[in-house]
């Protein structure tokens, strides 16, 4: 994980954007964790920056698609990964894939001004 945080903070650049990067940390380390536990067969994560903004896919390799749901008190800290993503993504949503899925999100404000 830290060196998918690294490229993050490395592809979003300027510290004007920090935030911006740290939201997509965040989102990125959820899916990925998501992708592990859940699916226990890897994950391939895709960044890239353009006018837009972020944009980050997690590829793994199981159909069974992602089900947000609200956690109770009772599951401490585990379920809150796909909340934290409706709640903090510009956009987000799910590909099937032949052998898999993609589960990707969108940060509007992450690319740096146009000069």
């Amino acid at each position: 994980m830290r060196d998918i945080r690294r490229a993050l903070r490395e592809l979003i650049g300027s510290s004007r954007h920090a935030e911006a990067a740290d939201v997509a940390e965040l989102l990125t380390s959820e899916l990925v964790t998501n992708a592990l536990v859940h699916t226990d067969r890897g994950a391939v994560v895709t960044a890239t920056l353009g006018e837009r903004g972020l944009r980050v896919e997690v590829r793994d390799f199981a159909t069974d698609p992602p089900t947000p749901r609200r956690p109770s008190d009772d599951d401490g800290t585990h379920g809150r990964g796909l909340v934290l993503v409706e709640a903090l993504a510009d956009a987000w949503g799910v590909r099937q894939q032949d052998r898999g899925k993609v589960v990707w999100f969108e940060l509007d404000g992450a690319s740096p001004p146009r000069c």
